[in-house]
């Protein structure tokens, strides 16, 4: 990988903007909504606990008193949340710049959403799948729209498990967080290709936050230890994300990450690898029929039967 040039002083100016980040109250949410908000952007904050999310509101406001910031509740672990949300976004407002799909969970014991899936697939990647699609006509109303797609390092060790997809036959919880992080991937590298036949204008990028010191870490034993030892921080961790969403030298489909020597675990952000599994249209479109399926909410799907 090249060596990165791109520095968070290089973030434009986002007055004007509006800006929605899933999982905003800690971790590479929280630092990314600090430097959207430091330049200027309206952030809405969509979050599972909104307390939380209100203690994240007064640390951004000690850094820039005047940020513009909006807390809304979003369970991406339950589809009525995940709706409920969407209309209520859509009372607030007409536009919508940049969705940036950030919240997960990872490695857990076994566990399940609100309808019943396995949690990390059910929250990681079937909660935003359901997320995005009804804001698009948001989107399509902004002057330079995109999503970002927050995916992993673990997507390289992840395998799309048909038939075990949400742990009906047995459970592990890495082998899940690596499916849930895969599916993101693929799941950012399609809505890309549909959004471009379709002629719409919006960009869409992944990123992934190379080894980050985040409360994800906290189901794992000894996270705490790694974390201190190999872990960037992630006022770090968040930059890809932030790269993807504000820089003019991404492209649509594109993948970013750290810049590190090492498996991409630390540095400023550049062109991640990807696996070429990533890249599959026919694994992209089962994976789509599959996310319709079981969220209900159809898009952008020739093969569908219409949009939700």
């Amino acid at each position: 990988m090249a060596k990165s040039s791109w520095r968070p002083a290089h973030i434009p100016d986002l007055t004007g903007k509006t800006i929605v980040v899933t999982g905003a109250n800690s971790g590479i949410g929280l630092e990314a909504v600090k430097l959207f908000a430091a330049n200027g952007a309206e952030v809405i904050l969509a979050c599972r606990n909104t307390a939380k999310a209100e203690a994240a509101v007064e640390q951004v406001r000690e850094r820039t008193p005047d940020a513009r910031l909006i807390v809304m509740s979003l369970d991406l672990a339950d589809l009525a949340s995940v709706k409920a949300f969407v209309v209520a976004l859509k009372e607030r407002i007409s536009t919508l710049d940049i969705l940036l799909n950030n919240a997960g969970l990872m490695a857990p014991p076994l566990q399940r959403t609100k309808d019943g899936f396995e949690i990390q697939f059910g929250t990681n990647h079937l909660g935003h799948f359901a997320l995005t699609g009804p804001l698009l006509d948001l989107l399509d109303a902004a002057p330079a729209p995109r999503i970002v797609q927050i995916s992993s390092l673990a997507h390289r060790s992840g395998k799309i498990m048909w038939g075990n997809l949400n742990a009906e036959k047995r459970y592990s919880r890495w082998p899940f967080y690596c499916q849930s992080k895969l599916a993101n991937l693929i799941f950012a590298k399609d809505l890309h290709r549909r959004l471009r036949k379709r002629g719409s204008n919006i960009q869409v990028m992944a990123a992934h936050p190379g080894y980050s010191a985040t409360h994800l870490q906290d189901t794992i034993p000894g996270g705490g230890l790694f974390n201190k030892f190999m872990a960037q921080p992630a006022e770090m961790g968040c930059l890809p994300g932030v790269m993807a969403a504000t820089s003019d030298d991404v492209i649509s489909g594109g993948y970013y990450g750290p810049d590190g020597k090492i498996l991409e675990l630390r540095g400023y952000p550049a062109q991640a690898f990807a696996r070429k599994i990533t890249d599959n249209e026919g694994l992209a479109q089962r994976l789509w029929d599959e996310s319709e399926r079981l969220t209900g909410v159809r898009y952008l799907n020739t093969q569908g039967e219409g949009e939700a």
